[in-house]
């Protein structure tokens, strides 16, 4: 059956799953852009491209139900073809060709070549940096590394994304300058893993000498770093943080949890004593420094005994951002050994608990922020209000700067400087002091 009224070829990326996806998705619109094609993100077209996820369940959950929808939408004649690719692909390959076979193609993670092929195009290796950007004009990823070789029980990533592999410093500052042409003025770094970064390629860890040359691009005003892993952190980032204003005072370094027992048994590499003075020591060296960290809760073999110990370190700790999230068990990860012998129910309780705390947390810090001026970024206007963050936030994940749009202008995407009038749980509101920075 024949599509009906949408234009021919005219390719649509679906991008599920994380910040790395978003940018694998970018990449790959690129490519088909400089092959001549039409590519659109998250709209309308004949030919589809889903980029999965294939982390933990929910996220597999939402990759197979996308995918479904479409297949649908081919039978139905409103599209043509239906390509998949990103984690769930290369994990699930075989299972899905036999569970869902109408797919036209399924493609790994590293298969990019063979999917442009496969849309009618051709891989361009000298497009370094080409990307056609789906966040909002001011910010943009910047992926320095790909794969983990961390052996975390928990996690299906190597699996998925294979060994780290490092992209070369002069390689990652040419994209930087390209992004900054076209207006992004806010790098967040990514990475399975960014504390590795440079190990394979440099033979030393090189994060530091990375931000000493991305902070020389001209237009780039933040620089922010996500998803650092604590074992082996390079502590000279933090003397570049400190010494370059264009480095956020941030940092994204999940931790998991803090009871011995589980840091051994997720294969962490660390102890609570350890993760402990390593988060006092930043906040020492980088006294203005917002700590992000995630945690999981309900692993094998977590008793309450555990959970009480990891709500009172977080108590303790206060956190300024923290996310919580449910254990998955996930098979061919060295967990999926262990029993998972803790009722989902029971998850979702301590989920909640340890959120209860860090709100009240977050509510405290927030309070202590009234009366205080920022420096803000303008994201989207939203309603009756521009939607802005500070340099201690980022976005989709951590708190945001409301200002009231019905007596105030705003571009969005420019910088301006606000003072804190009210404070909520995780949302600021605030007055504008002066316009663009």
């Amino acid at each position: 059956m024949r599509t009906k009224t949408i234009k021919k070829n005219k390719i649509n990326v679906i991008t599920l799953g994380c910040s790395k996806n978003v940018y694998d998705s970018e990449v790959l619109m690129g490519q088909l852009k400089a092959s001549g094609k039409e590519v659109v993100h998250e709209e309308e077209g004949n030919v589809v491209v889903i980029n999965t996820c294939g982390f933990i369940n929910n996220a597999k959950e939402e990759s197979v139900n996308t995918i479904l929808e479409y297949m649908q939408k081919k039978e139905d004649g409103d599209v043509d073809k239906v390509f998949v690719t990103g984690c769930l692909s290369e994990r699930y390959k075989p299972d899905l060709e036999k569970e869902i076979p109408n797919v036209d193609q399924y493609f790994g993670t590293t298969e990019l070549p063979g999917l442009l092929k496969a849309l009618g195009a051709d891989y361009k290796h000298e497009l370094i940096g080409e990307r056609l950007t789906t966040t909002p004009k001011n910010y943009a990823y910047l992926k320095i590394a790909e794969g983990c070789d961390r052996p975390c029980s928990f996690c299906a990533i190597p699996i998925m994304r294979g060994k780290h592999k490092s992209t070369p410093i002069e390689n990652l500052v040419t994209e930087a300058e390209k992004l900054a042409a076209n207006g992004v003025k806010e790098l967040i770094l990514i990475a399975q893993d960014l504390t590795y970064y440079g190990l394979d390629l440099y033979k030393k860890r090189n994060l530091a000498e990375l931000l000493e040359n991305l902070v020389k691009v001209e237009g780039i005003e933040w620089i922010r770093l996500h998803y650092a892993f604590p074992t082996g952190f390079p502590m000279d980032v933090l003397d570049v943080m400190n010494r370059e204003p264009k480095i956020c005072n941030y940092l994204d370094i999940p931790l998991q949890h803090i009871s011995d027992d589980l840091l051994k048994s997720m294969r962490r590499g660390t102890t609570k004593e350890k993760t402990t003075k390593l988060i006092k020591e930043f906040r020492a060296i980088v006294p203005e420094m917002t700590i992000r960290t995630t945690l999981i809760v309900g692993y094998p073999g977590e008793t309450e005994a555990h959970f009480e110990e990891l709500k009172n370190w977080v108590s303790e700790m206060r956190f300024e951002r923290l996310g919580c999230f449910t254990y998955s068990h996930e098979e061919n990860t060295h967990a999926y050994n262990l029993e998972d012998d803790v009722p989902e129910d029971v998850k979702i309780q301590r989920a909640n608990e340890i959120m209860e705390i860090q709100s009240q947390i977050s509510w405290e810090l927030n309070q202590a922020k009234i009366g205080q001026t920022f420096k803000v970024v303008i994201d989207r206007k939203e309603g009756n209000y521009f939607v802005g963050r500070t340099e201690f936030d980022s976005p989709d994940v951590d708190n945001e700067v409301l200002i009231d749009a019905t007596t105030t202008y705003l571009k969005t995407g420019e910088f301006a400087t606000i003072k804190v009038i009210e404070a909520e749980d995780f949302d600021l509101y605030g007055e504008v002091i002066s316009n663009g920075l």
